[in-house]
This record gives C-alpha cells, sequence and structure tokens, in this order.
C-alpha cells in the first residue's frame, strides 16, 4: 500500500465560520480526503480549522486524517478538527515544517501565509493558489523567483484555481508527478 500524501492548506486564521474563504478551505479538506490525501496545517483556526472541518465531513474520512503543526507548547491549543495535534514550540518557524507538504494550497493569507508560499517555492513543492484575496490572489499564476529549474515538475509559477474542485483536480495531477518521484 502506497503512502497518502500530505496536502498542506495555509491562509488566513483569522477568517469566521460563514465567510466566503472559510467555506472554500472547507470544501478543499472535504475533497482532499475524498481524493486520499491527508490534511496538515498549522492546527489554528480560520482557514486552518475550516480544512481540517471539512476533511472530517468527508465520507473518506479516517481517524488520523487531519494534523496540526502548532506554533506553541500546548496541543490543547489545536482546532477541534485536528487529530494529531504537533506543539512544535517554534512560533512562526513551524511554517517550514507546514511547507514541506507533498502539495501546498493557499486560500488568502497574510504575512505568514507568504512566508509558507515562500517556503514551499524554495523547497520545490508545489502550490496552488485559491481565492482572488490575499497573498493566494497575488501570486496565482506567478513565479515566486527565478529559483525554479525549467524541467521542475512542480512548475515554474503558483498554479491558480478558481474553486476547491479545481484545486484539487490540480493537486491530484501534481500528485502524480510526485509519487513518480521528481518532486
Amino acid at each position: 500500500m502506497s503512502r497518502r500524501l500530505i496536502l498542506s492548506v495555509i491562509g488566513d486564521g483569522t477568517v469566521m465560520e460563514g465567510s466566503p474563504q472559510y467555506e472554500l478551505a472547507r470544501r478543499l479538506g472535504a475533497l482532499a480526503i475524498s481524493a486520499r490525501f491527508r490534511v496538515a496545517c498549522g492546527g489554528l483556526g480560520g482557514v486552518m480549522e475550516a480544512a481540517c472541518r471539512g476533511a472530517h465531513e468527508s465520507p473518506e474520512y479516517r481517524e488520523g486524517d487531519t494534523l496540526g503543526l502548532l506554533p506553541g507548547l500546548e496541543p490543547e491549543q489545536a482546532n477541534p478538527w485536528v487529530d494529531i495535534p504537533i506543539a512544535t514550540g517554534l512560533g512562526h518557524l513551524r511554517n517550514a515544517l507546514v511547507a514541506k507538504a507533498d502539495v501546498v494550497v493557499a486560500i488568502g493569507g497574510k504575512a505568514g501565509t507568504l512566508s509558507e508560499i515562500a517556503l514551499a517555492w524554495i523547497e520545490h513543492r508545489p502550490i496552488i493558489a485559491l481565492g482572488a484575496v490575499g497573498w493566494s490572489g497575488k501570486l496565482a499564476g506567478a513565479a515566486v523567483d527565478d529559483r525554479r529549474l525549467p524541467d521542475d515538475p512542480a512548475g515554474e509559477r503558483v498554479h491558480a484555481a478558481a474553486s476547491a474542485d479545481e484545486a484539487i483536480r490540480i493537486a491530484t495531477e501534481l500528485r502524480r508527478r510526485v509519487t513518480s518521484g521528481r518532486t
């Protein structure tokens, strides 16, 4: 049996339930599990909570499908939808761990999200920008810098997606590249 790949969801930790970004992340989380990914995030609220909540709502959800890489030392800081809270004690430095996923999807976001996008880019991780606001909206379809190699299967740009369904379609295609050992 092959390893289930990890899809990190990054974005604004302050968005509220019912907001467009929250609901987009919630749908993304459910679709990710249905597409046989596990969901990782920074473990706190907003987009992170929504993605984990959506993962739990997938009919294919299994215990252990959501991972929260917390900035503090207390596992209790995790949102209620995180199955595996990892209290790193690293503060924002934990963003480097979140960015090491097999595929990274950004929804909106502020400076913390920008740091995760930059770290994922440096590590040649496939990045999908979902939504038109925040850093995902600013970087959708763009190159972060010129450090990507021409034959890099993760792409020479941040992939743009207009919907959660499109993001998962792109992630599934990128997964084929990841599992072939080329990223």
